[in-house]
Parts: structure tokens; sequence; C-alpha cells
């Protein structure tokens, strides 16, 4: 991928106000200065339409069959990388029990090759979730995409990963959080605590 390329990506999160500084709770429990809000892109049909491009551009050589991505972001790119790639989608969405499979009458054949697809990467648990419940259904991971891989270390999912910008941004354990030891506010995005941007 070019310089230029990633220049474009970062500069689309950037101008819709996706990448906020603060001292925010992830999903992952994980503490960070930064938070990259998808939603804030996801919300702009003509720049998810740019980033989903990249991923179906990339991964048209694999003979995906299926594209699937966990709640809640993971439905919208499904849905517009499976229609660029001309295929079917499907999401996994967490049970009552807090896992997630697929539901709602998705099916996934013995053997077909699925392409795996979220917004933002930190721990990879939510991948890692619709991995479990694609292996569940006998189906083959062809890849995996993304829109922002902001992991530390190396995930190893075993399978190509793509993503349309790498950046790699620290999160901290609660235990050992810089921002915490300065006593900045936590805040949990989604949360009416959020600061206007």
């Amino acid at each position: 991928m070019s310089v230029n390329h990633i220049s474009e990506v970062e500069s689309r999160f950037r101008r819709n106000g996706a990448v906020i500084d603060g001292h925010f709770l992830l999903t992952s429990g994980l503490h960070s200065a930064v938070y990259w809000e998808k939603f804030r892109i996801l919300e702009h049909p003509e720049d998810t339409t740019f980033l989903c491009a990249m991923i179906a551009e990339h991964f048209q050589t694999l003979d995906v069959q299926v594209v699937a991505g966990p709640t809640t972001g993971g439905i919208i790119l499904a849905f517009e990388v499976a229609k660029q790639m001309g295929l079917r989608c499907v999401f996994a969405e967490k049970d009552d029990g807090g896992k997630r499979s697929f539901r709602r009458g998705f099916v996934l054949n013995q053997g077909e090759r699925v392409l795996v697809v979220d917004d933002i990467l930190t721990t990879g648990k939510s991948i890692n979730e619709v991995l479990e419940a694609i292996a569940e259904r006998k189906a083959t991971v062809a890849g995996i995409g993304v829109l922002v891989d902001r992991s530390k270390d190396d995930l190893n999912f075993a399978y190509p990963l793509f993503s349309c910008l790498r950046s790699v941004t620290p999160a901290y354990h609660p235990s050992d959080c810089p921002l915490c030891k300065q006593g900045l506010s936590l805040v949990k995005p989604g949360s009416n605590k959020q600061p206007a941007l």
C-alpha cells in the first residue's frame, strides 16, 4: 500500500472526527489515550465504501464465498464488502450467554470460504469470537480485513490479515495505566460522558 493511500485513509478518519484524544475504556477492558470512533466513519457512506473497497480489492483473488462480521460495526462492513465482491454476508452476534454465534437462520456450509471483517483491531477478541463461530460451522477462513489495526503486538491469527490503516496505539491494563496515575477522568465511549467534538 502506498504512503499516499495510507495518508488518504487517515485523513478520512481525522476529517470525520473519528480519532479522539483523552482517557478511554476500550471494549477489551484496556485503557487508551486515543479512541478510534468507527461510527464517525460508518455514518458516511462514501468513506465506508472507499475503505471497504480496499478490503474487497485485497481479497479478490482468494476465492472468498461469504463475508462475515461481528455486531455492530461489522454488520455494516460485511454488507458493503460483500456487495462490492458480489457475495452474501452474515454476522455473528452474542447470545444470552455472551457467546458469539451465527443466528437468525444464517447458514455457513462446511468448507465455505469466509472473509471476516471488523472495524478496529486492538486485542482481536471480537475477531477470535467470529473465528470460533465459523469453526463450529466447519467453514474455512479465507482472511481477515479491518479498517484500523491499532494492536501493539502481532496477534497471530494464522490467516491473511489486511488493514486499511496500521496505527499502533498503546493500550494499558488498568493497573498499569499512566493516564489513571495522572488522575485523568476515564470515559467509556458511547456513554453520554463522551466529549463533544
